[in-house]
């Protein structure tokens, strides 16, 4: 039995439940609400210390980060394969993987933070942001949180984020050059990984996703929302989506 603990909105719970459906993998959903802080409950921190979002509980096992859940459903179910069969490929798979959570994700976190944790961190007095503070188990997200809180990103630095997050599509069709994915001719955890973030750059600049500017990233991205498994991943709105993660 697999239980996904995740949040609609979040571009690493997307990652796993693409993945999930491109296996045909059912799990139970166990939705968390980060603006609640319920990532950081005791409960949680049982599943995933780092108290970030999604952990997959396998027969009573928890499994974290997506990257390494993702790897370890390919392990256990192996059709359809996820991963290349050539060594060289999977080691450009994981290069993507990392560059999506290393590059692609701190940039996309000025824009989803700011539209929906900014507005609930900010309403919080000084005490109950220390409070919320000692019980984030990482450095980074403790300066995130502090950051939305009291000190917003400004107009400028979101521009930059966004600029930059425009770059990884310049990246993406540079390695398309002579393969339809990521990776070369196999559909594999490498585009799964980057879908999160080109669909919030399709929110946020439209224009970026055109074929006169970026064709073979356009192609791409016909691709993948024509298979059944994107459908099935429920990957929509940021806005819509990031309100429903707040529902009780």
């Amino acid at each position: 039995m697999f239980e996904l603990h995740h949040a609609w909105a979040s571009s690493a719970s997307r990652r796993v439940r693409l993945f999930m459906a491109e296996k045909g993998i059912a799990y139970q959903s166990r939705l968390v609400r980060i603006g609640a802080f319920e990532h950081h409950t005791p409960e949680y921190l049982k599943l995933n210390p780092s108290g970030v979002i999604p952990a997959l509980v396998h027969d009573g096992r928890p499994i974290a980060e997506s990257g390494v859940i993702c790897e370890y459903l390919d392990d256990l179910q192996p059709q359809p394969p996820l991963r290349p069969a050539d060594p060289y490929e999977r080691a450009q798979m994981r290069l993507w993987v990392k560059y999506a959570d290393d590059f692609c994700l701190p940039n996309l976190i000025v824009h989803n933070w700011s539209q929906h944790l900014q507005p609930i961190a900010q309403k919080w007095s000084d005490e109950e942001l220390d409070q919320r503070l000692s019980r984030i188990p990482t450095k980074q997200r403790r300066e995130f949180w502090h950051r939305i809180a009291r000190r917003p990103f400004t107009e400028q630095e979101k521009r930059e984020a966004l600029e930059n997050l425009t770059k990884a599509l310049d990246r993406m069709e540079q390695a398309m050059a002579s393969a339809p994915w990521l990776t070369g001719a196999t559909y594999s955890l490498a585009d799964i990984a980057m879908v999160p973030f080109v669909r919030r750059i399709e929110e946020l600049a439209p224009e970026a996703l055109g074929a006169s500017r970026r064709p073979l990233v356009a192609g791409w991205w016909d691709r993948i929302r024509a298979r059944a498994a994107y459908a099935q991943a429920r990957i929509g709105s940021f806005a819509e989506q990031a309100g429903q993660d707040e529902q009780p």
